[in-house]
């Protein structure tokens, strides 16, 4: 397989450019050493099955890892391994913190001289064949030794792992409840090696029916449920083009039969924009997370803040942690879902009766036998009311946030969340910029002074005046910038 990869660049001159195009935006990565207070070790599994696809199985069990507690699989990138994955992507925090499994499938050289995920090759990325075949075999193995729920396996990818992952939802929807593609291609895209440039760079033409079609023929004559599927893209990705972003929500929102129409969006942190589309319950089946100026990779986040995750390297990209935000949305967060363990039936007539900078007012109808209610926003408990109104405090600014309620009977136990409603804050959101320092002082937002950036009002030092050194500086007034590294 030839390619040309040279300075970070690379030519489109023959059926493996699409290969190199990941390859040289996935440079291997040292991986990170994991912390000594890690509550489980990364294992490689051998024997777990006949493995058609010639992959090999890691895993990763945090230490009190209950039965019946969800499994995620996780997908590395072109050059890559399930140590770079499992070191930089986030979801150990999430499995230590949430008690679930993970499974790393890695591919590598004898399979693609890139070690790339065949997420283009109909023989083996389709149901019961290949590399797709070899992953089930892990899910099947991980379930059995661990006990996990089967009806709670997530799998997650990024770049040409995405493009697998993409396949797996669509080769085994009755396997999936979840996914996440992460910089990847709509299911079933490409079916040859030949086809997958176009699918990278080019926007395919197929209307949404078209592209459900192919997911819905990856697995002929099957009814549902359909996984819930996260999709991340960055705006400026020139080994994705940003237009499979908008494929992929096409596709799943067009199996889901729900429109391309979003129920609900609202700004996250790092400059990126979640846009729902809910099912017939209201509940979001597709979410589309658009990061603003970000390039290919995965966003990973590093701190010690609760939304914060992973470890930075190349195209491992400090925007907003992803695997946070994609736990959530699958429901990781709540064993499952929040609410639904009692008898009690979801409150109506959730409805949003105020909002200020900083805070939303809530009210909806009683429930006959409730003690109490338990509020909910984007999936986390927000908290209790044995009244039928609620003010939720400490909000951002601008920002759009999801409300569910679920009645509590005397015992403790809640019943069917309700329909969710959104809110948004008012007031003016800060703008926050990522980029490096010689760009920001050429945007207006820093100067130089003796070979240093300082940003413009607040004068901190930013470091070196060069492109090596990248910050985040947060506008809090016109023409005035703090350094906003940790979050914004």
């Amino acid at each position: 397989m030839s390619h040309s990869v040279r300075h970070g660049f690379f030519r489109r001159t023959a059926p493996a450019a699409a290969l190199g195009a990941f390859a040289a935006a996935l440079t291997a990565v040292t991986p990170l050493a994991p912390p000594a207070s890690a509550a489980g070790t990364l294992e490689q599994v051998t024997g777990f099955g006949s493995n058609p696809g010639n992959l090999t199985m890691y895993e990763y069990a945090p230490v009190g890892l209950p039965a019946n507690a969800p499994l995620v699989v996780a997908l590395h990138g072109c050059t890559q391994s399930a140590s770079d994955y499992h070191a930089h992507s986030g979801w150990q925090k999430f499995a230590d913190q949430w008690k679930f499994a993970v499974v790393y499938p890695q591919t590598g050289t004898a399979n693609n001289s890139l070690s790339c995920f065949s997420w283009f090759d109909s023989a083996k990325d389709a149901r019961g064949k290949g590399e797709a075949a070899s992953v089930k075999q892990m899910v099947d193995s991980a379930v059995a030794r661990y006990g996990s729920d089967r009806g709670r396996v997530y799998v997650t990818g990024l770049s040409a792992g995405g493009g697998m992952a993409a396949d797996l939802l669509a080769d085994y929807p009755d396997v999936f409840a979840g996914g996440s593609v992460d910089s990847g291609l709509p299911a079933q895209c490409a079916t040859t090696q030949a086809a997958a440039s176009g699918c990278q760079y080019s926007d395919q033409g197929l209307t949404p029916k078209q592209w459900g079609d192919k997911v819905r023929g990856s697995y002929p004559g099957y009814a549902g449920p359909w996984p819930r599927v996260a999709i991340w893209q960055g705006s400026a990705d020139t080994t994705v083009a940003p237009v499979n972003g908008g494929e992929l929500r096409d596709q799943w929102t067009d199996v889901w039969g729900i429109g391309q129409t979003p129920s609900g969006t609202r700004g996250l942190t790092g400059g990126t924009t979640e846009s729902d589309y809910g099912d017939s319950g209201g509940r979001p089946a597709v979410a589309l997370f658009s990061v603003s100026g970000m390039a290919h990779g995965l966003a990973v986040h590093p701190g010690s803040g609760a939304d914060q995750c992973g470890g930075t390297g190349p195209y491992y990209l400090d925007y907003i942690c992803s695997s946070y935000y994609t736990a959530k949305f699958w429901g990781l967060d709540t064993g499952g879902g929040q609410g639904g363990t009692g008898s009690l039936p979801a409150p109506s007539g959730l409805t949003v009766t105020g909002t200020t900078d900083t805070g939303v007012s809530l009210s909806w109808n009683p429930v006959s036998g409730a003690a109490s209610y338990t509020v909910y926003r984007d999936g986390t408990k927000a908290g209790s009311a044995t009244g039928t109104t609620y003010t939720d405090t400490g909000l951002t600014a601008a920002t759009s946030y999801g409300y569910t309620v679920a009645a509590v009977d005397s015992s403790g136990a809640e019943g069917t969340p309700s329909a969710e409603v959104t809110a948004t804050t008012t007031g003016a959101a800060p703008r926050c910029y990522t980029d490096n320092n010689y760009d920001q002082v050429r945007a207006g937002r820093a100067h130089q002074s003796a070979g240093y950036a300082y940003a413009n009002g607040s004068d901190q030092n930013l470091g070196l005046y060069n492109v090596a050194v990248v910050h985040t500086l947060k506008e809090t007034s016109p023409g005035y910038f703090v350094l906003a590294d940790s979050g914004c």
